[in-house]
């Protein structure tokens, strides 16, 4: 192992890994680096489903100067050939053959990138989609993901990080997972949310201590584990569960408080190699439910006019593949918050997803959240539609609790329990009920595609006002 990773700026570990196959990390890391013997500088894309081998890809690749990128091997067709445009990878390991395709060898871009490999190494792209769905590769380096990992350890008065990982490690919350505990001489457990909802983790329980490790949740997962009584004791074990990923609504914090879950609310994106806030899970418990106080490594203002929040962070994104941003020390973003007087950050909302009817200014959360309190929804969003009298007219998407109850009842119910919460201008116009609304591993819902379901149910059905 120690002659397959010699160039990794890192002590070795050698037991690190608790998963299926793990004894087979070396084996798999040797064979890689064989086919990267003879390239230069190369593209490589990985896209491995199986934990092991997206690993040794990973650990490979960065053992010689090259430009990773880590790709979801689910992507459909369109979005690979959009992916295959923008990279032009040199060697993909892990996607199907039916997924290989033909694309343009030259760029008028690539420069900005040759200009930086000049100064690092390595680069490791990893992948954004946000709520747009359009997807782009942050561009990030040894040494901003390390500044996140040493502001966690800060935070946290930490040696060692170990990490129990059920999610993508080509996304930026699995992925730091990984590097935290690679980085720290820390152990990494990895399966499948799958396994837990089997449960299926008896023979991993047996090789951990669980109130040593941090695992990683969004509020979906939250929700599901708390439903079943054996899996809602095995999380109360952790030393703390980070959730982020989309925002948690009320009952579901009251819910893990009642099972003392240490629960830790993060605020952080792919842009900042994951979170930048973090609430503790002894303020969570005694009934804090902010965003927390932001980690030694980053700093947040909030701009005056808009309440958009600023931030300043050694983890920052040098940019979007191909594209280098100018200015990497600073970075505005969609978010609306404040800090109250003990710096504890609040999150609002999105700007972008802000609606403005009637002059008024309303943020989907709230309504959502008002909504889930009916417990009359099992899952809801509320988006802005076009509309010629106020500008922009409420529309509420959701999945009814009881299928067999008329919508138009359930619509009033919801109504009239509303009224008792939120300014009668915030309640929605529009009611569609759906059988679902998909959302994305990290819970984040599609608000573009959205929009478009909501437009052919408007004019297919004028009575759903």
């Amino acid at each position: 192992m120690e002659q397959l990773i010699k160039n990794l700026p890192i002590p070795v570990n050698y037991d690190w890994l608790i998963c299926e196959n793990s004894d087979k990390l070396s084996q798999i890391i040797a064979e890689l680096s064989l086919q990267l013997a003879k390239l230069n500088n190369p593209k490589i894309i990985i896209a491995e489903k199986e934990p092991v081998r997206f690993l040794a890809s990973f650990i490979a690749a960065y053992n010689i100067p090259s430009h990773i990128f880590l790709c979801n091997p689910d992507w459909g067709k369109k979005e690979w050939q959009e992916v295959f445009n923008v990279l032009q990878p040199d060697i993909v390991w892990g996607l199907e053959k039916q997924y290989q395709y033909q694309y343009n060898n030259s760029t008028s871009e690539t420069w900005q990138i040759n200009d930086l490999a000049n100064k690092h190494k390595n680069l490791i792209m990893i992948p954004t989609g946000g709520s747009s769905g359009k997807i782009k590769f942050t561009i990030h380096t040894w040494k901003t993901l390390t500044a996140s990992v040493q502001g966690m350890k800060e935070y946290f008065a930490l040696d060692k990080i170990n990490s129990f990982c059920i999610l993508p490690l080509y996304h930026v919350s699995g992925f730091m997972q990984f590097f935290r505990s690679f980085t720290t001489g820390g152990k990494l457990v990895i399966t499948s949310f799958k396994e837990l909802e089997n449960i299926k983790i008896n023979n991993i329980q047996s090789q951990i201590k669980a109130e040593e490790f941090f695992i990683s949740l969004v509020p979906t997962q939250l929700q599901k584990i708390l439903e079943n009584d054996k899996l809602t004791q095995w999380l109360s074990q952790f030393n703390t569960v980070l959730l982020g990923g989309a925002p948690a609504w009320q009952e579901l914090l009251i819910k893990a408080r009642y099972y003392q879950i240490r629960l830790a609310l993060t605020y952080g994106m792919t842009e900042t190699a994951s979170q930048i806030a973090t609430l503790k899970a002894e303020e969570f418990l005694q009934g804090k439910n902010n965003n927390g106080q932001i980690l030694p490594h980053a700093e947040i203002t909030i701009n005056e006019n808009t309440g958009n929040i600023n931030i300043k962070s050694q983890s920052l994104t040098l940019g979007y593949y191909p594209q280098i941003w100018e200015n990497t020390d600073t970075l505005l973003v969609d978010d609306i918050g404040y800090l109250d007087e003990e710096n504890y950050l609040y999150i609002i909302g999105r700007n972008s997803d802000k609606i403005i009817t009637g002059g008024e200014n309303v943020y989907p959360g709230e309504i959502e959240a008002a909504i889930r309190k009916t417990n009359l929804v099992i899952d809801v969003c509320v988006i802005g539609m076009d509309d010629k009298i106020w500008g922009q007219a409420i529309t509420a998407i959701y999945i009814p609790q009881d299928k067999n109850i008329d919508e138009i009842e359930i619509k009033n119910q919801i109504k009239n329990q509303l009224q008792q919460e939120i300014s009668k201008f915030k309640i929605p116009k529009y009611w569609i009920s759906v059988p679902e609304l998909s959302r994305n591993i990290q819970g984040k819902i599609n608000r573009q595609e959205l929009q478009k379901i909501a437009q052919e149910y408007i004019m297919l059905d004028p009575g759903l006002l």
